[in-house]
């Protein structure tokens, strides 16, 4: 499933969303490229989406390693992805 392309595809898509949605960011601006600082979300911003992504995936995303060290949407989608990944194969 993980190296499912439509899949992944399918999971960045409704991530982007979340992001949009809950850091009140315009859609068309949360591209793979922009920076967190670019989209001007707060450590206050990314718990709310965390938030948002832990009850539409139900899973649980720590807010530390490759999610801390985020800069870009592409690295935190990345890292928000994994965790998503990892608890649909357990299930």
């Amino acid at each position: 499933m993980a190296d499912d392309p439509q899949e992944k595809a399918k999971l960045v898509e409704e991530i982007i969303e979340v992001i949009a949605a809950e850091g009140m960011v315009d859609r068309t601006k949360v591209t793979p490229d922009a920076t967190i600082e670019s989209l001007d979300l707060k450590s206050v911003d990314i718990v709310m989406i965390l938030t948002a992504l832990e009850e539409k995936f139900n899973v649980y995303i720590p807010m530390d390693g490759s999610l801390q060290d985020a800069k870009t949407v592409e690295q935190l989608i990345g890292a928000i992805a994994e965790y998503v990944m990892k608890e649909r194969e357990k299930q």
